[in-house]
């Protein structure tokens, strides 16, 4: 893990922080946020379309965070979403699975979308997921997006549970946020929307969540 900050993120008595996930299909996004914010794993694959996650968070010295995670699909079947959704991220989980060498090939891609989309330094953590299946040696590319790329990046299991935690506390840590808050958002109940996106009616979707 590693990688350096972006410079402070503006703390308001009510600060709002959004962290969206991205990757292929099938990489283990719904599993990690799942293992965080409830501790549990799902070892069936559930396609997901978009689930926005809220926790309404006391921060100490009198500020209310607002913390959101958005966990996208990996088919990226609406282009204009997808743009969407990095343009209001703060900060990006990239995942791949350690089993799948191909998934890393669109961590790149999406790297290179947000970085255009962006235009600047933006928070992002590199996560190769899966390695209960992938015993032995770190996987170079690790090291090598941590080094050409300059950030952070680590391996996970959401099986296990191992280093989900320190994959919220780098996110966190990205927009200068406690890592402190880890433990408070796993202990706590969030509100969840899931939403399919806007078909032929034109009809903007909506609710108390988002």
């Amino acid at each position: 893990m590693g990688g350096s900050q972006l410079g402070r993120f503006p703390l308001t008595p009510e600060a709002r922080v959004r962290l969206v996930f991205l990757g292929a299909a099938g990489v283990g996004k719904s599993a990690l946020i799942r293992r965080f914010l409830q501790d549990t794993f799902e070892a069936r694959h559930r396609r997901t379309v978009e689930e926005l996650h809220r926790l309404e968070l006391e921060a100490g010295s009198g500020l209310r965070l607002r913390l959101e995670i958005l966990d996208t699909s990996g088919s990226y079947s609406f282009p204009a979403m997808r743009r969407l959704c990095i343009a209001r991220a703060d900060a990006f989980a990239l995942v791949y699975s350690l089993q799948e060498p191909d998934s890393f090939a669109e961590v790149q891609r999406l790297r290179d979308e947000i970085l255009e989309a962006k235009q600047g330094a933006v928070p992002i953590v590199v996560v190769g997921n899966k390695s209960d299946l992938a015993p032995g040696a770190p996987d170079p590319r690790i090291a090598a997006a941590q080094r050409d790329w300059g950030c952070a990046c680590l391996e996970a299991s959401a099986k296990q549970g191992r280093n989900v935690v320190g994959l919220f506390q780098e996110l966190l840590n990205q927009v200068n946020l406690p890592g402190r808050l880890s433990p408070a958002l796993r202990r706590r109940r969030p509100q969840t929307c899931s939403k399919e996106p806007p078909r032929r009616s034109g009809k903007r979707h909506s609710c108390a969540v988002c």
